[in-house]
């Protein structure tokens, strides 16, 4: 499996950017998809995720402000992100966990939020 993430970049707090990842290879495995975050010296952490059946999860932090949602047949995984704050700027990273166990991450992408 592949993973392919966009969408990263700068913004004003206050203002909102959308991630895709498209999923490559052996997609028809794939069960839950999500977005993970790390800052330099931090631990990367969970940000949001959802199951090939549309069951979300969300970190704390995000909770009201960033959405997940997924396109099953464009192998896809989005994070709407609203309402960012500086706190919010990260590398994110794409993954995808497939039936066997395994795990497959994306490049990361980055994401600036200015005050």
């Amino acid at each position: 499996v592949q993973l392919q993430a966009s969408g990263g970049g700068l913004v004003q707090a206050g203002g909102s950017l959308r991630l895709s990842c498209t999923a490559s290879g052996s997609t028809f495995s794939i069960t839950v998809m999500g977005w993970y975050r790390q800052v330099p010296g931090k631990q990367r952490e969970l940000v949001a995720t959802i199951t090939s059946g549309g069951t979300t999860r969300y970190a704390e932090s995000v909770k009201g402000r960033f959405s997940i949602s997924r396109d099953n047949a464009k192998n896809t995984v989005y994070l709407q992100m609203n309402s960012l704050k500086p706190e919010d700027t990260a590398v994110y990273y794409c993954n995808a966990d497939i039936l066997l166990g395994g795990t497959y991450w994306g490049k990361g992408t980055l994401v600036t939020v200015s005050s």
